[in-house]
């Protein structure tokens, strides 16, 4: 693998880094809020969920910037956007400051799931793509196994450990920002975007040295013949139905196995089951150390086995590990449910958690690549929001029993979905995936 192309891979899926840490960080954080500005289970879980809020939005307008300004100028920002949400959270006055911050980091995670994983796409080669643009979603779990570990180690530090755990996502989100302003641009917008084919074929160049001039000039070639051949105009068109539709239930089935629930109320979860708050904060480490572990396995077997069988594997695992929580709750069998949730941690790593960013970023032509990204991220952070909103209500009104069977009633239906509609897109230029979906 170029160690040019993997190095500006890496920057952009730091990106991620900041979007997992932000993301959880919070969940060490949600008790000492909910007392401190006494709030109302109803107020607490919009406070809980208004990063989730500020990423809807991100998601839904971060395929303008990337379209319009380019992929590096919006990965620039998406680091400020991570900057200041950090540094207002940490020293919100009151609850209506902290909603804000959250939701300015909120936007800069939802531009990122657009903008890094797409932009991983466009410059890597076919045979590496799953794995380069799989290091998204690892940089994500490593953020958060780093935010489960860093609450762990400021908890007992006094009354303002909350400020800190979510101040200290402001140093990495400074240094992001400064590394982007060493990566080129997408030679894919320069073509279909911009037109600029002259600095297209340098950043070809830079990213291939090893091959000779006439194989970039026939990739610069390729790329500008499918943008040709591409639809124009609108986005919702008849011809775009089949990765319009692949977008919209990979990102559903996602949020609708409980992953966001889970990660973010992993204390409360464990509580439930009888552990003490100490033991079940480190329980939550261990659930950020199984998702790193795990997320390694699905990026070491993404370009191997292919998009579609490690759906398979996530979606066998999501219906057993979820099923067995259920039935440990119904039955009071609490011992089982830590061992239940890692699996189902593991599962999500293998399966969704690896796939989901890079498929989406595939299955799309270059010219609507960012607005169907954007629609991906959007439909992944709308259910996250409503789910991560309404989570504590649920296991209030419900036995944590059937919240638990619900998600792995949907798992079912995602296995149907996997086994009936979804394509392999492994080692596939992205050129040719647009002409297998009927797009090119």
């Amino acid at each position: 693998m170029n160690a040019r192309i993997f190095f500006w891979s890496l920057t952009s899926a730091l990106a991620g880094f900041l979007f997992g840490f932000d993301t959880v960080v919070i969940s060490g954080a949600e008790k000492t809020i909910q007392s401190l500005w006494a709030l109302s289970p109803g107020l607490h879980g919009i406070a809980m969920a208004s990063a989730l809020y500020g990423t809807v939005v991100g998601s839904l307008i971060g395929g303008w910037p990337a379209d319009r300004f380019g992929r590096k100028a919006t990965l620039l920002w998406i680091g400020v956007l991570y900057f200041l949400g950090a540094v207002g959270s940490a020293l919100a006055p009151n609850v209506t400051i902290f909603i804000i911050s959250r939701v300015i980091g909120g936007l800069g995670i939802g531009i990122s799931t657009v903008v890094a994983p797409m932009y991983i796409s466009e410059i890597a080669p076919p045979k590496n793509r799953g794995r380069l643009a799989g290091m998204f979603q690892f940089n994500i779990v490593f953020g958060i196994l780093i935010a489960f570990v860093s609450n762990a180690l400021l908890a007992g530090i006094g009354d303002d450990a909350w400020r800190w755990m979510l101040g200290v996502a402001a140093f990495p989100s400074l240094l992001y920002a400064v590394f982007c302003f060493g990566l080129p641009e997408s030679p894919r917008w320069l073509i279909s975007r911009k037109g600029d084919r002259g600095t297209a074929l340098q950043v070809l160049q830079r990213a291939r040295p090893e091959s000779p001039p006439d194989e970039i000039v026939a990739e610069a070639d390729a790329i500008a013949m499918a943008s040709a051949h591409e639809p124009s105009g609108h986005f919702w068109t008849r011809r775009l139905r089949k990765p319009i539709l692949l977008a919209i239930l990979i990102a559903f089935f996602n949020q609708l196995s409980g992953i966001n629930a889970i990660l973010y109320f992993a204390p409360r979860i464990f509580e439930l089951t009888g552990l003490a708050a100490k033991a079940a904060l480190l329980q939550s480490i261990g659930i950020g150390l199984t998702n790193l572990i795990f997320t390694f396995v699905g990026l070491w077997l993404i370009d191997r086995l292919g998009r579609r069988t490690l759906l398979y594997i996530g979606s066998f695992g999501y219906i057993l590990s979820l099923g067995l929580v259920a039935w440990a709750f119904f039955t009071e069998h609490f011992s089982i449910v830590p061992v239940c949730i890692f699996a189902f941690i593991a599962a999500h790593a293998i399966g969704q958690g690896a796939v989901i960013w890079v498929f989406i970023s595939e299955i799309f032509p270059n010219r609507h690549r960012a607005e169907g990204q954007a629609l991906g991220s959007f439909t992944h952070w709308i259910f996250a929001a409503l789910l991560t909103t309404f989570f504590p209500k649920m296991v209030t009104v419900f036995p944590p029993g059937y919240v638990f069977s619900f998600f792995a009633g949907m798992m079912v239906l995602q296995l149907i979905w996997v086994k009936t509609i979804v394509p392999e897109t492994k080692g596939v230029a992205l050129e040719e995936i647009q002409k297998q979906l009927g797009v090119g």
